[in-house]
């Protein structure tokens, strides 16, 4: 049995460029997990003030999640130039297209959730 740990989807969002995000295992739960404690961490306290501060904070921190998600699962970006580089997860992070970026987001997120058969083992 030959198994691959990643997934490549061809954008829906932009013509001709296709992503690459990681496939879930036990050890990739572990290191995301661990990325993302001490995020939300600070988010649950933030939630709790009720404040504009608070509230502005919270949305701060809800990006830098999406942020780690996306590090941590998109391995790869091709068929984009951005100021004529080729594309990073960094580069479309902070000057690509915010479609694609949330489109990536999905990608990831959805990698994270277990299927009915996954969830029986």
């Amino acid at each position: 049995m030959e198994y691959s740990s990643f997934v490549t989807h061809r954008s829906n969002e932009v013509d001709g460029v296709s992503f690459t995000v990681k496939k879930m295992s036990l050890g990739g739960r572990l290191d995301l997990a661990k990325r993302i404690r001490q995020i939300g961490i600070r988010r649950e306290f933030h939630n709790a003030g009720g404040n504009l501060e608070d509230e502005l904070e919270v949305g701060i921190i809800e990006n830098e999640i999406n942020r780690a998600y996306l590090e941590w699962g998109v391995t790869g970006i091709d068929g984009l130039m951005i100021d004529g580089e080729a594309a990073t997860v960094e580069t479309v992070i902070h000057h690509g297209p915010e479609r694609l970026t949330g489109e990536m987001l999905a990608a990831v997120r959805a990698e994270l959730s277990l299927s009915e058969e996954e969830r029986k083992n």
